[in-house]
């Protein structure tokens, strides 16, 4: 569940630009804590994503990352 959990972030960042962490733990029915954890575990595996504190703040993946698209040749 949790690879799948951080999947399912992953693309849902790409669709809305950005969450917050109640946003996404909410979303996924996981802690706010987890969601920092997944964060991080997404980070440590070469995923460019970051979180900003403040009214505006948020978690984003940076705007140059794309999911490369592999075809059967």
């Amino acid at each position: 569940m949790h690879e799948s959990r951080l999947f399912k972030i992953v693309y849902y960042l790409l669709d809305k630009g950005h969450a917050t962490a109640p946003e996404l733990a909410e979303k996924f029915e996981v802690s706010v804590r987890t969601i920092y954890r997944d964060i991080d575990a997404l980070s440590g595996a070469g995923i460019p994503i970051y979180a900003e504190t403040g009214r505006n703040g948020g978690i984003y993946l940076m705007k140059i990352f794309c999911i490369p698209i592999f075809q059967n040749r």
